[in-house]
């Protein structure tokens, strides 16, 4: 007779772990960049939503890497994604710049959190059927951690250049419901996951990796400036070379 029982759950080695665990340090980040927000320190604020949008780009790469993808995974980053690029970022830049027209300015941090919450509902209800008359490398609409980096944008330039005016408030609502819905668009828009390099340009890509890495410690705020902008030019350039049929899905 065996003594010993039943082993009904399965074990995990602590490593297979390191993706999940990297997701809840994104939440920690977004939940902090909140604090930071209401205490004034916005340059913190942003500097952890960005770290979240680091952390959410490794998090789904090593746990296939890893082979510990899971629906409780997927969950965890969808809800990562939402605190942190749905709530976080919108609150940030009410703090920011928007307290003197509170009323107004909140029905944008509504309308850019619920649309959002919509872009993740519908990549999580069927991932595929968005993009299943787009090119393999795209997401239907931007990416809600894009969209953050987007929406924070203002910001950004007014770090990089301290001599440049501040946008209006009214701007600054009329970005925000833009980017809001552009998340939930049929636009087309380039997927980081699924692009490929030839083996004879990786020596080109990492060089220009090092370029950009070296350029975000030095000069962070411009880096960020130019990178945005530079995923805007990816999304006019998909608006001009894609099909109407395809853009109206």
């Amino acid at each position: 007779m065996n003594d010993s029982p039943d082993k009904t759950i399965s074990d995990f080695a602590l490593v297979q772990l390191i993706p999940n665990m990297l997701t809840i340090a994104a939440i920690c980040a977004g939940i902090s960049a909140i604090r930071f927000g209401v205490q004034g320190n916005y340059t913190l604020a942003v500097q952890l939503i960005v770290a979240a949008c680091v952390l959410d780009f490794l998090d789904g790469r090593l746990a296939r890497l890893l082979g510990s993808d899971s629906e409780m995974g997927a969950e965890l980053d969808s809800l990562a994604d939402f605190v942190n690029f749905g709530v976080a970022a919108p609150l940030v830049i009410f703090f920011w710049a928007l307290q003197d027209m509170q009323s107004a300015a909140w029905i944008s941090v509504l309308v850019y959190a619920i649309c959002c919450v919509v872009r993740l509902a519908r990549f999580n209800v069927d991932s595929k059927a968005d993009c299943e008359n787009l090119p393999s490398a795209c997401f239907s609409g931007i990416p809600s951690p894009a969209g953050a980096l987007l929406v924070m944008l203002p910001m950004s330039v007014s770090f990089a250049f301290a001599d440049v005016p501040l946008l209006p408030d009214v701007v600054i609502c009329a970005h925000m419901i833009v980017v809001g819905l552009l998340m939930i668009s049929r636009i087309p828009t380039w997927s980081f996951k699924t692009a490929r390099i030839s083996r004879e340009n990786v020596k080109f890509f990492l060089v220009g990796f090092a370029f950009v890495s070296a350029a975000l410690l030095t000069y962070a705020w411009i880096t960020l400036v130019v990178l945005c902008v530079g995923y805007i030019g990816t999304v006019i350039w998909c608006l001009l070379t894609k099909p109407p049929s395809e853009l109206k899905r």
